[in-house]
């Protein structure tokens, strides 16, 4: 790349002076004493599965210390120290309603029945010679986001707690409509009821519609067997929608004409309107995106940045991130990374010149049905303040003159003092 180039790319030549300084400082840095140590002596000798450097042993899920219990809630990908879109299998987000089974794959079955010409029950074995497809696809909590109806704001957010009920992997199964196609439906069949094999027998409605769709049943998670808290051996990966309808430990799916109305979607993941009308099966994920760096709690100088950050859509492609440096007046378009699928988490960048200033930054996704992220005021002109799901509002960040970066969402006039589930939990521990 030639001189012009870099200057054009790092916004007009001010980046590009903050780059070259940069630069300039990193090329004066003194070699810390014993870095070179490892080449005076033979490393480590081959082993059968790999491990993570020792030296980032900090990279972890975040669990609530407000968890009653382990065998039920949520813990969070740690989304602002993580790089590119795929997700570790290890650092996926985890959702449990009674704690994690330990499924023998040979031991395991999966059957369809109800309204088919031929009941069905395949293994593991059975599942994997049949024809199958890899996608990249995200899974999010329907609970993410809880953090947002804090009143007034959580200083102590981070990206991780605001947002990090989401998880984006490369999936390897068999088409659902595959296997409803060898089964035959019966007239009047329209609804799937999928049913997990773990101690609470988690059960959701699923429209035959959607199954037909673009429904997996993944037997594999970036490149090797699911792990044991996404589902293993098997789970639905239902793209788009909402992470609570996605069975794990899938054992059995029966085709009915009705929804079953169980728990799980009735009494929680259902919806408060602001008008008091509550709504169930709001299924699909709307646009949403997080600022991952400069974020809450991280610390940052004077001079270039690049701004890094995810963002996502059950609706479909996102189309375009945008930019505020000046809390919401003006906004600028992001650059973003080519996604693999259309219901994948995109990464965005944008080039960026702290001026040592207090400002507040923001981004908003828009997908390609032209839907985009609301502020909090528009949220909650929609949604009831006591609502626990699908919150997707812009999310601040606020870089004070010291480079400290917190919460920058504002307080709500008129709101009760507390909002959202308090004293309940959420799903992921956090009230």
């Amino acid at each position: 790349m030639n001189r012009r180039k870099l200057l054009q790319l790092l916004s007009k030549g001010a980046a590009a002076g903050a780059f070259v300084k940069l630069s300039g400082g990193l090329a004066q840095s003194k070699i810390p004493q014993g870095a070179t140590d490892t080449m005076k002596v033979l490393g480590a000798t081959l082993r059968e599965y790999g491990e993570r450097s020792e030296f980032e042993k900090d990279v972890i899920r975040y669990i609530s210390p407000n968890l009653r219990s382990r065998h039920t809630g949520a813990d969070f990908s740690p989304l602002e120290k993580l790089e590119g879109i795929i997700t570790p299998s290890s650092l996926h987000f985890e959702r449990h309603h009674g704690g994690v089974p330990n499924v023998n794959p040979a031991d395991y079955r999966l059957v369809i029945h109800g309204m088919v010409e031929r009941p069905l029950m395949f293994s593991l074995q059975d599942l994997k010679r049949l024809p199958s497809v890899t996608r990249t696809y995200f899974i999010e909590c329907a609970g993410n986001g809880q953090n947002g109806y804090r009143n007034p704001p959580d200083m102590t957010l981070t990206a991780t707690r605001s947002r990090g009920l989401v998880s984006n992997s490369s999936w390897t199964g068999v088409p659902l409509s595959i296997l409803l196609k060898e089964a035959g439906l019966k007239e009047g069949a329209r609804w799937l009821i999928p049913e997990g094999q773990d101690a609470a027998a988690y059960t959701r409605s699923l429209p035959l519609e959607k199954a037909l769709e673009d429904v997996l049943v993944a037997y594999a998670q970036n490149g090797e067997a699911i792990r044991p808290e996404q589902g293993y051996p098997v789970r639905l990966v239902v793209p788009g929608w909402e992470g609570s309808i996605q069975v794990k430990w899938l054992r059995r799916i029966q085709v009915t004409d009705t929804p079953v109305m169980s728990k799980d979607e009735t009494s929680e993941y259902t919806d408060v309107m602001a008008d008091g009308k509550i709504y169930a099966f709001t299924w699909v994920m709307d646009p949403e995106s997080i600022i991952t760096y400069p974020s809450g709690l991280q610390q940052i100088q004077r001079g270039f940045h690049e701004i890094r950050g995810l963002a996502w859509s059950g609706h479909g492609r996102i189309r375009r991130v945008e930019i505020s440096l000046d809390g919401g007046k003006t906004w600028k378009q992001a650059n973003l990374e080519p996604a693999p699928d259309a219901l994948s988490v995109v990464r965005f960048k944008y080039n960026w010149v702290w001026d040592g200033r207090e400002t507040v930054i923001m981004s908003r996704a828009w997908d390609e049905k032209g839907n985009t992220q609301p502020t909090q005021e528009e949220f909650f002109a929609k949604w009831a303040r006591n609502n626990r799901y699908h919150y997707n509002a812009i999310q601040a960040w606020r870089i004070g003159a010291d480079g400290k970066v917190v919460n920058g969402d504002k307080t709500l006039a008129g709101a009760p003092a507390r909002l959202g589930a308090v004293g309940r939990g959420g799903c992921g521990g956090e009230s």
